[in-house]
């Protein structure tokens, strides 16, 4: 206890060091658990799991996935033909529609990256949604939107940060100009939007409408079927209990004769997600294996500095402490506690403050990559700010903390003599 109020007490002795020195690796510590934020979510999303599976079927051989709508249904039932064949819990069928509210112009203010899916699945297949408490505050809201769908072949359910870069609001109608289906466009209304996440930039609408838009395009005289007519189905998605029964569904739909011409593939969501983030594999390097430890490593020096800079100032105070009788190890813990201290209360600080700053007054850490627009701080980030300001503090301090054990009292006392 007594070596606590001393070294409290060190601390305070130049207070303003002691402030700069903590508000330095405060600043440092906030960038490692952001990096750590958004590398450990990608993680966790391509992490493989055991139970409550999603598998993916897409075309093997093309990219982006161009397969004909015919094959849905028989893909939706996994390729279930004979008694025992397993079939999924659930599933739901996935079209692209990009669009743009300006003709012949696909501007950031004007895109529009439509699904078409089944209304009823959004609750029970889309990432996090499907896991909303019947209590949320934010399921009531959606749950409206997806009955107004129900009802209303042109409803849409927009993205929040999709529907202000648009500059529309729920309750409003929008004409959107195909571009990836042109000469198909289409109006909607506005019904709803998600919750604030990982949707934000995405918008869905009901797959009858699009289709039903395509066959009237195809019944209009002296013109040709529109090229996506066969080629419409981008994603089928699969819901299963574990991964034996995953398994059983990707070998049936292997080994079924009804998808030849095209051959598709089927994987598991998280292998899917990283084939996806290969596209981003140079900036998520860098970000693990150059800005996370470059961070790091500057939390140290910037530790070292202050800490050397104290014991360069009090070597006469050490030799003092070493003739009233004060031990080597006595010293050694008094400058790593300080250290230490110092370290462990600005990590902590930084922890707490970025994670109620991010998640709860910005709504997430705005930074687009694929599908993954927005990164919130997990709660584990209070350990890491606690963890790395420890770890830098005892590393950044090791040194200084030596030489200050190591002060020659006769040494000393000769120069002041």
């Amino acid at each position: 206890m007594k070596l606590l109020v001393l070294v409290v007490k060190n601390i305070r002795r130049n207070l303003l060091r002691s402030v700069l020195t903590g508000l330095g690796t405060m600043v440092l510590v906030v960038v490692v658990i952001l990096v750590w934020s958004i590398l450990w979510y990608l993680d966790e999303q391509t992490k493989e799991k055991t139970t409550n599976m999603k598998a993916i079927v897409t075309e093997r051989w093309q990219m982006p996935s161009r397969m004909p709508l015919s094959y849905a249904p028989e893909l939706r039932a996994g390729a279930a033909r004979r008694p025992g064949d397993i079939r999924p819990q659930d599933s739901m069928t996935w079209q692209f529609y990009v669009g743009s509210t300006e003709p012949g112009r696909l501007r950031r203010e004007t895109a529009l990256f439509i699904v078409a899916t089944q209304p009823e699945k959004v609750l029970t297949m889309f990432d996090e949604l499907d896991t909303l408490p019947p209590d949320s505050p934010d399921r009531r809201p959606l749950e409206k939107a997806i009955q107004a769908m129900k009802t209303n072949r042109q409803a849409l359910i927009v993205g929040r940060e999709r529907l202000e870069a648009i500059n529309k609001r729920v309750g409003e109608r929008v004409k959107v100009y195909g571009m990836s289906f042109k000469g198909i466009d289409l109006e909607f209304d506005i019904v709803g939007t998600f919750p604030e996440g990982r949707w934000n930039n995405l918008s869905v609408m009901d797959w009858e409408y699009l289709n039903a838009a395509v066959d009237a395009y195809n019944r209009r005289p002296g013109v040709r079927p529109h090229p996506m007519t066969e080629r419409s189905l981008s994603i089928v998605w699969l819901k299963v209990p574990d991964m034996r029964s995953f398994t059983a569904v990707a070998n049936q739909i292997a080994n079924s004769p009804s998808f030849a011409n095209p051959q598709v593939k089927t994987e598991t969501l998280a292998s899917g997600t990283a084939a996806f983030l290969e596209a981003f594999r140079d900036l998520i390097w860098g970000m693990r294996y150059f800005l996370m430890p470059a961070a790091v490593v500057t939390v140290c020096l910037v530790i070292a500095n202050a800490i050397s800079l104290s014991v360069r100032e009090r070597r006469k105070e050490f030799a003092v402490l070493k003739v009233l009788g004060f031990h080597p190890v006595h010293i050694l813990s008094l400058v790593l506690g300080e250290a230490l201290l110092l370290g462990v209360v600005s990590g902590l600080a930084s922890a707490v403050g970025v994670y109620v700053v991010i998640n709860h007054v910005f709504g997430g850490l705005k930074f687009p990559i694929g599908f993954f627009s927005t990164f919130y701080i997990p709660e584990q980030a209070m350990g890491w700010g606690l963890a790395v300001g420890a770890a830098t503090a005892l590393i950044g301090s090791l040194v200084p903390a030596w030489i200050a054990c190591r002060v020659r009292v006769a040494e000393i006392f000769a120069r002041v003599g």
